[in-house]
This record gives C-alpha cells, sequence and structure tokens, in this order.
C-alpha cells in the first residue's frame, strides 16, 4: 500500500491491530462528536495565497519548551504505546529523535521512563496523571528528572474517565482479564501476535513490580484507570510545582479561565486539549478555543495545542492562531501500529512535508515568518450573517479575528 498522508497510515494499522488497540487509538467519548470535530474545526479557516516569492531557502525550525528543533510539533503522550508495537515507546523515541523533535512519554507507558530516557537525551517529556497514592507521582517525577525530563505535563482533565464505547465493549481498561472474544480477536491479527509474543509479556513499565498494582496488562490498565483521583485540584498544581523544578505544562486547558489559573499555579505553559475528544463529548475543539486563550495569555507562557492534527496545513493554522507548537497524538500512533519505528518517522516526514508546502505556497518560508504574520490565517466567513449570529458568536468572531490580526 502507497502511504501518501496520515489517513493511509490509518488505514494500515486498522489491518495489522488487533481491533481492541486500533478502537484504543482510534475512539472517543461517546457519540465522538467532540473527536470528530477537532479535525472538522479546522475547515474553518482559510490561509492567505501569496506567490512571486523566494523560497529557495526554506526553514521549519522552531524555538518551545527550551530549545530550538527542527519543526514546531511534538508527539504527545499516547497510553500502551507498546502494545501497538514491540517496544513501541522506544521505537516512537527514535523516531523521534531522527526527525529532530521532541516527545512526551505517557504514564500508562509500555517502556519505562528508563527505558526511553536511554535512547532519547534530548526533548524527551513526561506526562503524570495523578493517582490516590501521591507518593507515585512523587516517585515517578524523581525517576523522570533523574533521566533527563526537563518538562512535565500535568494532564488535568481526567479526574474521572468518559465513557469510551470501543473500549466498553472490547473490555479494555474495563476488564482485568481477556476473555474469549478478546482472545478471537487477538488471534485474527497472527502478525501481531508473533510480534508481540517473541517480545515478552505486556506490562506498564513506570509501575511494573509496584506493590498492588497487578502483573498484567489488561489488570493494569483497569486497575490505575480506577485509581487517577477524582480529588485532583488546582492545589495539586502548586504541589506539584513545589516538587518539580524544570518546565511545567498544564495539559487539558480549555477556556481562559482554567489558562489563568495554570498561570496563577506558577505553569509554564498551558496545552489547549480535550484529550482528543475522549473526556467531554460536547466540548468544542481545541482549534476554535485556540485564538482565545491565546490572546488571553499573551506570551506570558508558552501554548501548545493538541487533538485533531491530521494535516501538514492543521500545523501551520495552529502557528497562525497562536500556538508555540502542535501535539502529535494519534497520526504517530497509526504509524507506530502500521510498522513500528518506520511509521512514527513516516508519520513525521508527511506532516513535515504538507506544512513546508503549505507554507511556501503562502509565500513563507519559515515558522518564524509565520509567527510573524499571523494574519494569514483567517477565518472562513460562515453562511450565516454577522446579524443573524448571537451576541456570544459576534464577540468570539470579534476576538478570534483581533487575535490574527494582532499576533
Amino acid at each position: 500500500m502507497t502511504i501518501s498522508n496520515i489517513e493511509d497510515l490509518r488505514r494500515e494499522a486498522r489491518r495489522k491491530l488487533p481491533r481492541m488497540f486500533f478502537d484504543y487509538i482510534d475512539g472517543g467519548a461517546f457519540s465522538e462528536h467532540t473527536l470528530t470535530r477537532n479535525t472538522e474545526d479546522f475547515d474553518q479557516w482559510t490561509l492567505e495565497q501569496r506567490v512571486l516569492v523566494d523560497l529557495s531557502k526554506r526553514d521549519l525550525s522552531a524555538e518551545f519548551l527550551g530549545a530550538r528543533y527542527s519543526m514546531p510539533a511534538m508527539l504527545a503522550p499516547v497510553g500502551f504505546a507498546g502494545s501497538f508495537w514491540p517496544d513501541g515507546e522506544v521505537q516512537a523515541a527514535l523516531a523521534a529523535t531522527d526527525a529532530g523533535i521532541p516527545m512526551c512519554l505517557s504514564t500508562f507507558s509500555v517502556n519505562s521512563i528508563e527505558e526511553v530516557g536511554a535512547v532519547m537525551p534530548r526533548g524527551l517529556a513526561m506526562q503524570l496523571y495523578v493517582f490516590k497514592d501521591r507518593e507515585l507521582a512523587s516517585e515517578i517525577i524523581r525517576r523522570a528528572w533523574k533521566v533527563g525530563v526537563t518538562t512535565l505535563f500535568l494532564t488535568a482533565d481526567t479526574n474521572v474517565s468518559s465513557v469510551r464505547e470501543r473500549d466498553t465493549r472490547n473490555g479494555f481498561r474495563t476488564s482485568s482479564s481477556l476473555n474469549l472474544s478478546t482472545v478471537l480477536d487477538l488471534l485474527s491479527r497472527p502478525a501481531w501476535c508473533v510480534r508481540m509474543g517473541l517480545h515478552g509479556r505486556l506490562m506498564l513499565g513506570n509501575v511494573k513490580g509496584k506493590p498492588g498494582v497487578p502483573g498484567n496488562l489488561m489488570a493494569q490498565a483497569a486497575y490505575l484507570s480506577a485509581n487517577v483521583d477524582p480529588s485532583m485540584s488546582w492545589s495539586d498544581l502548586a504541589w506539584l510545582r513545589q516538587q518539580w523544578p524544570g518546565k511545567l505544562v498544564v495539559k487539558g486547558v480549555l477556556s481562559i479561565e482554567d489558562a489563568g489559573r495554570a498561570l496563577d499555579g506558577g505553569a509554564d505553559g498551558v496545552c489547549v486539549s480535550n484529550h482528543g475528544g475522549r473526556q467531554l463529548d460536547g466540548a468544542r475543539s481545541t482549534i476554535s478555543m485556540l485564538p482565545e486563550i491565546a490572546r488571553f495569555v499573551a506570551g506570558r507562557a508558552e501554548i501548545l495545542l493538541d487533538s485533531g492534527i491530521r494535516r501538514g496545513s492543521h500545523i501551520v493554522k495552529a502557528i497562525g492562531l497562536g500556538a508555540d507548537a502542535v501535539l502529535l497524538g494519534r497520526a504517530y500512533a497509526y504509524g507506530l501500529g502500521a510498522s513500528g519505528r518506520k511509521g512514527v518517522r513516516q508519520a513525521i516526514e508527511l506532516l513535515r512535508t504538507e506544512t513546508e508546502l503549505t507554507l511556501a505556497l503562502m509565500g513563507m518560508c519559515s515558522i518564524d515568518e509565520l509567527r510573524a504574520n499571523r494574519g494569514a490565517v483567517r477565518r472562513l466567513a460562515g453562511e450565516r450573517s454577522a446579524a443573524a449570529r448571537s451576541p456570544a458568536e459576534r464577540v468570539r468572531d470579534a476576538a478570534e479575528n483581533e487575535v490574527t490580526a494582532d499576533r
């Protein structure tokens, strides 16, 4: 199969992975409306075309999270990635290093922070869920700092876990053991079974061997999902700020109110995210909230965006609307499920090429130039006239258009 875009990688991953793991990557909460809007709402923004510009020297490099990388993107934390391909997190880290971009490791990773840190000496960040056992969080923080992690992402939108109906049907994160249906699903992908079987038993590397934590992946997934602390609050951000000496990013911000609280709590950055449409179904898409949050933050902290990135034009629009960088989640997970390190590298390079060409066709040669000309990303004129819009919609649209003009 010729791979031309991220959707092709998605189809390949679907062909190779057991349904349980493909659905875990691909699915969202309840009716999956927010999941869909995360990508579709990028179409609400247009790009200004410019011609007869010298495009012989082009540069996608961008500075964010304290360093300069080859493009304004990083790999997002994706749980259980080591179940898509043997040593999945290590393979993804190697691909990110090859491509010159950073990666954020999930707490729910199959490879441990030490295993990933050993192959990624630069650009490794860590994502943290806060469990009822605070000592477990403290231990993960200490281990991350020891291997060279300098940025911690606090996932703030999972105090309670939403219902992801595909996972429920497959028994993933809800059942502690394999039933007959799941076994048949796994056996339907014999190549995956051979790859994973030769690699050994799957377990979550960051909690493997901990007292009270079960000893197999299915049971660990169910156990840890049930033990994310529902009482987590802004006081925990203050606690983390005291414990963590590096950069701290709050992931899951979808309002200016929460952005303000994050900054007040000492965060160095916010990640505009709705957990890829996997939590509150009916929440606004991240790209629709980005301009409002970017205007509010106004350079006081870094702004990252995840959820919905499938094209290079999406990256361009996100940067044009105020993001410093984007996180790639499903886009690279599809590549990992399709062909391991090669597939992740392929996903990154597809998006790199699309981003570079999109910028060039806009008459720009660099990300820095895009940041200086953010008015080149404009809101698509809706079918309804301004008079037909509600007062709240008119205020919001005016603010968004002002953001693109000012930034």
